[in-house]
Formats: C-alpha cells, structure tokens, sequence
C-alpha cells in the first residue's frame, strides 16, 4: 500500500482508554466494566491494527502520550482543528473531556517546538469547539464544514473562518448517534462527499446540496452510519474506516476508491472510530492530493483478535 508522503497524523495509543462516563448514546459504562479486561485487550489490538494499517499507507504519525482519568484522550480527532501549520486548540463542552485541554496544549506546545507546527491558538473565553471532529476540511473546497449543536458552538464558525483566512459552513446536527461533524460527513480526495442525511437539520442538508453536485454525494444509509462508515482517514483514492456494507463497499470501488477496513469495535462503544482516532497535522488550503488514476478499486482488511 501507499500514499502521499507527506501525511502525517496524530494519534494517541489506548493504554487507559475505556467507557468510564456516558456523554453520548454510544456510551454505557456498566456494560463495559462487565467484560473490562477484554475489552481493554480488544482496544489495544484494534488500535494498533489502525496504526499498522495507516504507517503502511505512509503516514507518519506523531504520538499523544496516554494519561490516566482521561479515557477519551485517543481521540486526538477532537484535539485541534489544523491547516497550513496553524493549530486552534479544542474547548470541550463536558466536564469529562475538559481534562484533556492540558494534555493537548502540552502536546501542541511540543509539536511547535520541533518544527511541526507554527502557532497552537486558543478559542475566546466561552467558544466551545471540539477540534477536527466538528470541523471537517474539505481539500477539493478548500472550505471547513463545521458541526454544531450537540458538542460546538455554532459562533467557532467565525473564529475558525479569521484564523485559518478559509471559508467555513455551519452545519447543525440534530440526532444525538451523530454529535460531531465527523459521524455525518467525509470529503474524499476526488471530490465526491459521504454524507448522513439524517444527522442534518432540514436547513443543514439544503446547504451541503448547494455546495456538493448530486453526482458527488454518497448518501450513507441508517445501517452504515451506524456503523460510523462515515467516520473515515481518506488518504489520497484509500479510505480507512471500521467496517463497510456491501452496498457501499460497490459504490466507492466503482468510483475508485480502495477501502481498507480494520475493525474498531471497542471504540465505537464510546461513539468514536477511525477518524476520531487521528488528526491530520498536514492539510493545506494552498494545495491538495492529486488523486492516483481511477482503477478497480480492492478491499483489505485487518483480522483483529481478543488475544494477547
């Protein structure tokens, strides 16, 4: 497998991830002590599935380090929003994950000291955004689709259009399976937009039919959405993402797209899967993936095991 050399990630390994608190529909703590150690060794695996899986595109991939009391810390999707070396660090809306802020900043601080980034901004008092999981770059449009309602605020919106110098769409979620941007919408690398209808007001849908030709929207069913298919890495023509259905799985292979499925059920448990598990520290709003010539696209697919 490969891909553009210049995708780099973050990410943040699992050793004390797990469902310790219920923020969203997703979340069920007594569920999830009932089989913990399982589960735990479940987690390792997947993650480290997704990692070998993403380094094998060639992704580099920069690394949070783990913490104790913050179990929601691996979903570095939430961190920041990023683009042309610019970070806005997160705000977010529950106490439970307002622990991370500090860890975070110390990792951005970092980052910028070695040249990975250039400034690390924080949001006005009050603003609350919960990094790239609300606000979704789009490379072909160069705009960011940013959720609210449920996790952000929709003033970020203005915020995040001053500092990046990029046009930003405010899109409201209303149904609560689909809390951030990135449950209910993927831009790929061609143009074309996965995209969950229902996670979308009336108003909100209007708007990604105005700025997405019909023939580039690829409408994601119930099923799939709630498989958070929708919550995929495009790397250049590969998506990476939890599990696909066969209706899908046809319809991204018929457009070009290779899919690589490495299965994430431990973290879906919380509500977070493939994309929520990394942040892109390279998007640019100067220039975007060439996509590779269209050929038939394959499927790869990474067995995860419960065994040490």
């Amino acid at each position: 497998m490969t891909a553009h050399s210049k995708t780099r990630l973050l990410m943040c390994p699992p050793d004390y991830f797990g469902v310790r608190y219920a923020i969203n529909p997703w979340m069920d703590p007594l569920s999830w002590a009932r089989d913990d150690q399982a589960l735990a060794t479940a987690s390792h695996h997947e993650w480290r599935n997704l990692r070998d899986t993403l380094l094998q595109l060639g992704a580099s991939i920069e690394l949070v380090s783990a913490a104790p009391a913050v179990p929601d810390l691996v979903f570095t999707a939430n961190a920041a929003v990023v683009l042309d070396g610019k970070a806005l660090l997160a705000r977010f809306r529950h106490p439970e994950r307002q622990k991370e802020e500090i860890h975070f900043e110390s990792t951005f601080g970092a980052l910028k000291r070695r040249g990975q980034i250039d400034c690390a901004d924080k949001l006005p008092d009050h603003v609350v955004l919960e990094g790239a999981g609300d606000c979704v770059w789009d490379t072909q449009r160069k705009l960011f689709w940013m959720g609210y309602g449920p996790r952000s605020d929709s003033a970020a919106k203005h915020v995040v259009s001053e500092i990046f110098d990029v046009e930003v769409i405010g899109l409201e979620l209303t149904d609560q399976r689909f809390y951030h941007m990135d449950m209910a919408l993927c831009p790929l690398s061609r143009g074309e937009v996965i995209f969950v209808p229902d996670a979308f007001t009336e108003t909100g849908r209007a708007a990604v039919y105005d700025r997405v030709d019909a023939d580039q929207l690829i409408v994601v069913d119930i099923d799939d959405a709630c498989r958070l298919a929708a919550n995929a890495v495009s790397i250049t023509d590969t998506l990476v993402m939890s599990s696909c259905s066969e209706r899908l799985l046809s319809e991204l292979t018929e457009r070009g797209y290779h899919v690589v499925t490495t299965p994430l059920c431990s973290f879906i448990r919380s509500g977070g899967s493939a994309f929520c598990l990394t942040l892109r520290l390279d998007h640019s709003s100067a220039a975007h993936d060439i996509p590779m010539p269209r050929k038939q696209a394959k499927v790869l697919s990474n067995a995860v095991t419960t065994n040490a």
